[in-house]
This record gives structure tokens, sequence and C-alpha cells, in this order.
């Protein structure tokens, strides 16, 4: 086995921390039927056309992945709400070609999938909406666990209010960290913008187990986990959106996915870093890297249940090749992996089977 293991010991094709641009999005697009629960996902099961990778087989005689060999067992998949709806339809493509395959899907925050079912040795993957943490990956060795990482979307995490809060259109970077910061904690909109009304904020955002507050906390209120406790958390990205529907003077964040599905339920605001021209959320600029709150998303498999299952390798595959397909745009409303990202977690994969 060729071991492709970066300084910090995950076994990846690329940088913890590159952001490399995707290729081949070429317009915004919006979720067809993408729903946010356990029955979320995005109905695409259609554009599942199994056509695996030819002949890179396993060398455990599993074929290619399409659809030509039966594969059985069950697979458990554990970590982010805001990969959620990719694992999920990907999941459902794969189980129209290998119907002896069962699926455990899970919402349970890159964090709490990460501490309470991967590094147990519970679950086969974890994703993540951002890279494994050193505590996490020497957690996972300890317990005999060399987690293997896979680039396979971007989001634009998007900044929300209610469709009445017609006083702000944009802001800066800055401006929604000192609403969030622990240390300013304004009360009212005015407290922080004086044109803006004496209104209490009412605000929602994700839960401390969640990737996406990892994100949110070190990136835009610049210390990782720090952040106001006045505010209702939650793992259930499409509950977000409720609240802040819910109240004209709430005030939200969430993934871009979850954004466009409720295109008339909430506004995004446009964002900012400090003297710039603000950019709306969307997939060209996460795609380009103008809007400045565009972040990877990965997925870690379990290296020991990797070379122990033979349908979870060619899971994996399956996994890795429709993340560059055209439905992670069209259907979920992520960018998805270019060709070259693709080419280089099959690579990876192909190392650590």
């Amino acid at each position: 086995m060729t071991d492709d293991r970066s300084a910090d010991g995950v076994t990846r094709g690329v940088s913890r921390r590159k952001f490399v641009t995707a290729a081949g999005v070429t317009g915004v697009v919006a979720l067809a039927g993408c729903t946010s629960d356990d029955d979320g996902g995005n109905g695409n099961g259609g554009n599942g056309n199994g056509n695996g990778n030819g002949g890179n087989g396993n060398g455990n005689g599993n074929g290619n992945g399409n659809g030509n060999t039966e594969l059985t067992g069950s697979i458990r998949v554990s970590g982010s709400s805001t990969v959620f709806p990719v694992a999920q339809a990907v999941g459902r493509q794969f189980t129209d070609m290998h119907p002896e395959v069962s699926f455990d899907l899970s919402k349970d925050g890159s964090g709490g999938g990460f501490r309470n079912v991967f590094i147990p040795g519970d679950s086969d993957i974890n994703n993540a909406s951002r890279p494994i943490k050193d505590g996490e990956l020497q957690d996972c060795q300890d317990n005999g666990i060399d987690p293997i990482e896979f680039r396979i979307a971007q989001d634009a995490l998007t900044v929300v209010v209610n469709n009445n809060a017609d006083w702000v259109d944009e802001m800066s970077v800055s401006t929604v960290g000192e609403i969030w910061s622990p240390e300013s904690a304004p009360e009212t909109w005015a407290d922080v913008n004086s044109d803006w009304p004496d209104e209490e904020f009412e605000l929602f955002g994700a839960a401390t187990t969640s990737g996406t507050f990892d994100y949110f906390t070190e990136e835009v209120v610049g210390e990782e986990g720090a952040i106001r406790e006045d505010y209702e958390g939650t793992e259930r990205d499409d509950q977000i959106a409720a609240g802040v529907s819910g109240s004209e003077y709430a005030f939200g964040y969430l993934p871009f996915a979850y954004y466009v599905n409720n295109p008339d339920q909430v506004k995004a605001v446009a964002i900012s870093h400090e003297g710039d021209d603000a950019v709306e959320p969307s997939l060209e600029a996460a795609q380009s890297g103008e809007y400045p709150l565009a972040r990877p998303l990965f997925f870690y498999v379990n290296n020991n249940k990797l070379a122990e299952k033979p349908t979870l390798q060619e899971f994996v595959r399956y996994y890795v090749e429709q993340s560059g397909k055209d439905f992670i745009a069209s259907d979920i409303g992520y960018v998805p992996s270019s060709d070259d990202q693709v080419q280089s977690n099959l690579d990876t994969l192909e190392q650590n089977i």
C-alpha cells in the first residue's frame, strides 16, 4: 500500500487547508425537491448513472461499481448535517444499483459524529463541513483509526434575515462577528447600527457539535468556539430557516443548500470584507472565491473498515465519482468537485485499498 499521509497524520489527496476552486458550474441553480430532514435529500436518483470507473477494480473481485456485481452489507455514515444531503442522494443512487446494501445515515454534526460515532469505531464514514481537528485526529489514532480524507464540494455559508428586514441587505464579516461575539453581544439592531431598528436580536445558528459552528466562530467571530450564549443552536439547518422566517428581527446563518431550499422563507445578506464590495452568496461566487464565506466540505473514511469491507470500497469510489456530477449543484446547492479533485480522491482511495 502506498501511504500518502501528510505531516499531521491524515491520509489525503489535498492539503487540509488548501481551498481549490472547482470547475464546471456555470450558473446559480436552485434546489429541486431537496428537503433537509431525515427524509430530506434531493430526490435525484435519476442522475445516478452508475458509470463506475472501469478498470480500477480493487483486487477483491468486487467489480467496478457499475451495477453488474451483487454487493451486500450495511454502511454507517455519521456526521455533518451540511454534507447530509449529498451523502443521502449518493446513498440512494447506490442502493438503486445494489438493493442488498443498506445505509444508516445520521445528522450528528461534524464534531458530534467524530466524537460519538466515528472515533469509537461505530461508523464507516464521517461527513464534515470543516477539516478534522488535531485532537480528533489524535483520538482516532489512539483508537487505531487512520482517517482518510476526501474533499467533495464547496459551500457558500449564508447569513440570513427575515424577509421583512428591509433595513439590511449587506454586512461586513466584522459586523456579523460583532453581532455574534460573546464580548460585544449587542442586544438590539440599533446597538450595531443606529439606522437599524431598536429591537432585540433573535439569533439562530448551528449547534456546538456542528462543523458549521466551528467554521463560523473561527472565520467570523475570530476564535473557534467563541459565541454569545443567547441564541438557539441546532443541527437541523431547516429549523434555522424556519426560526428566522418566524421573527421579523431574527438573524442567523446556515449552509447555502438549505437557503436555496427555502428561497422564499428567508432573505440572504450580501457579505463583504472591510473596504470591499459586498457579494451575494452563490455557487459562482463560491467557485471563484469571491464570496467571503466560501468553504470546502469533506468526508472521512475509517481505514480499517475500508480494508475489511469491499462494499464500502465500492461505495466510497461511487461517492467520489458522483461528487463531480452536475446534480451536486442543480439538485442540492453546492459546487461540485472538479475533475482534478475527483481524480485526486480516486488516487487516494486506490492507495488505501
